[in-house]
């Protein structure tokens, strides 16, 4: 706790049970954090505890300089956690982060990923820099409250993001897509400028099912969004829908992009993103 120059942290282990008169006086001014498997309960925590209170003998709390400082944070895979608010609202309170990485495995016939459409425009808000989110691996399940309809206030928010991966539902897409211009609640995000996302990562696992008009409502409704997305892909109606995007884009010219991207992340998900 002393070492006021300490940059990353990789933590393996629950922090010591501090009682409340022996709290840290301050806690180092990380740019990276990884939280390891099964510790992130208790660090979260201990983070609540001081980020709350300031006793009388200090000026600011003692989390004050972690959530200024704080660029990175990893949560490394945690089998049985969930991606709900009891997760997303410790971590909100590092408004800096420019990358966040959760790495939460849904279990076979159970989707872990708990947070709707208003989550995540809360999520978004409070962490204006991410360029990296991504809030767990998508699973095929698609049972998850999140819809395309939470896209416009993540691109809006944040104006620096270029990955994401976060669950969202496509069973009814298209007319998801066609009722955010309508929304009375987006439209104050309707003229503001998006984001410069280039990769929607990990389509490959959400189940996708559109005819040709489909195809050319949710590539248009993709564009709006992400206007310089080129890589969706995943089953054959994401790779339709990538060369839809290309064709709309006006990038017919190099199709090798999205339709590379795609069989990559058709053959190995790894492959996918060191591709991208």
């Amino acid at each position: 706790m002393q070492l006021s120059h300490f940059y990353t942290w990789v933590i393996h282990g629950p922090p010591p049970s501090y009682s409340s008169s022996s709290l840290p006086l301050t806690f180092p001014p990380l740019g990276t954090l990884v939280l390891e498997e099964g510790v992130v309960d208790g660090w979260f925590s201990l983070f609540n505890r001081l980020g709350d209170g300031v006793s009388a003998t200090q000026e600011v709390a003692p989390l004050s300089k972690l959530k200024q400082s704080l660029k990175v944070l990893t949560i490394k895979d945690l089998p049985g956690l969930t991606a709900d608010t009891s997760l997303a609202s410790p971590i909100q309170r590092f408004r800096n982060l420019t990358r966040l990485d959760v790495d939460i495995e849904c279990h076979k016939d159970q989707c872990t990923f708990k947070l709707n459409n208003d989550d995540a425009t809360e999520f978004a808000m409070a962490l204006p820099r991410l360029e990296s989110f991504r809030f767990g691996r998508t699973c095929c399940s698609n049972t998850c409250a999140t819809t395309v309809a939470c896209f416009l206030s993540i691109s809006v928010h944040c104006l620096g993001l270029q990955v994401i991966e976060i669950h969202f539902n496509t069973t009814n897409i298209v007319e998801d897509f066609k009722r955010i211009p309508e929304d009375p609640r987006l439209q104050h995000l309707r003229s503001l400028p998006r984001c410069q996302l280039h990769s929607l990562v990990g389509c490959y696992q959400i189940p996708l099912i559109l005819d040709e008009p489909g195809v050319e409502t949710v590539a248009k409704g993709m564009i709006d969004i992400f206007p310089s997305l080129r890589r969706p892909g995943g089953s054959w109606s994401w790779v339709q829908l990538a060369h839809k995007i290309e064709e709309l884009s006006g990038d017919e010219k190099t199709p090798g992009t999205s339709l590379v991207s795609v069989a990559c992340c058709l053959s190995s998900p790894d492959a996918f993103l060191n591709h991208t």
